[in-house]
């Protein structure tokens, strides 16, 4: 399962972390991106002329994601879809269980039978960030539902690769990420909190990753962390300020004390993939050739 005749499929391939994986792994290999609606709205978009869109492909009506694996037949399905901390959705039972916790089991499932591999993606959410430095192997004690329902769906299996991670990047849609909503507030002040400390990666270097990870270790299966040196979400907000030269006040702030942070010591030592610095991650970000205003 090695080299460019791989074929990749993306579910959720218009979310933040969907439509920068489109973007990359385009490049390399043929890609087909799954969505729920709206195809001709991303037609603009360079990166997704060069992939097949494939629209009415929804994570709660199972048997349109089943049967498009089976009918594309790929060797590594991406799994984008789930519903984030920020939405409403995420404070529904139902809803959490369904997709955060179930899916990616029926997605290993379909991709045993197929031949292929899932790639899945989970949070450090899964822990309560009362410590920090968290390895794969200390046990997720996050004590809200969409921890839980996150640490549920970590899929395990010969066939699959569940990367424990966080993002930040742009969207192409209503935007609910950190950056989108700190890029909003130009002109303003914001918090920026001294003691909420994040490893986690830019949306464009996890594309990067994923890129390493499929053409030089394409069997690796398992859970593990992927992270890069810890940052306060302060000194994060600072830097992007920095790049995007915006005009926001950033108050410092240390009622918030949380350590999410990941060791990604044991996932650098399998694969020699090295997480890039946050000064490096923030510039690639800002460099990106995307129009996120069209």
């Amino acid at each position: 399962m090695v080299g460019i005749n791989n074929k990749i499929m993306v579910l959720g391939a218009n979310g933040m972390l969907g439509h920068k994986l489109i973007q990359v792994l385009s490049r390399d290999f043929e890609v087909v991106g799954t969505i729920r609606k709206g195809s001709d709205k991303y037609s603009e978009y360079p990166f997704f002329k060069d992939v097949k869109l494939i629209e009415g492909i929804t994570a709660d009506r199972f048997n349109t994601v089943s049967e498009v694996i089976q009918r594309e037949n790929p060797d590594f399905v991406i799994n984008c879809i789930g519903i984030v901390k920020q939405l409403p959705e995420a404070q529904d039972a139902i809803q959490s269980i369904s997709i955060n916790a179930l899916f990616p089991h029926q997605l290993a499932s379909i991709c045993e039978s197929t031949g292929g591999k899932l790639i899945h993606y989970s949070t450090d959410c899964v822990f309560s960030g009362n410590k920090g430095g968290y390895k794969e192997n200390d046990f997720p004690d996050a004590n809200d539902l969409y921890g839980r329902t996150k640490f549920l769906g970590e899929a395990n299996y010969q066939n699959s690769l569940t990367l424990r991670t966080s993002i930040i990047g742009r969207e192409l849609n209503e935007g609910h990420s950190l950056v989108e909503w700190f890029i909003s507030q130009n002109g303003g002040s914001v918090k920026g909190f001294k003691k909420a400390i994040f490893s986690g990666l830019t949306t464009l270097e996890h594309g990067n990753i994923l890129c390493k990870i499929i053409n030089e270790s394409p069997d690796l299966t398992g859970v593990w962390n992927l992270a890069s040196e810890p940052i306060s979400k302060f000194d994060l907000l600072d830097s992007i300020k920095k790049y995007y030269g915006l005009d926001i006040t950033i108050e410092s702030d240390e009622s918030l004390v949380i350590d999410r942070s990941l060791d990604g010591s044991c996932f650098r030592n399998r694969t020699g993939i090295i997480v890039p610095n946050w000064e490096d991650m923030i510039s690639e970000m800002y460099l990106d050739e995307v129009n996120y205003n069209i």
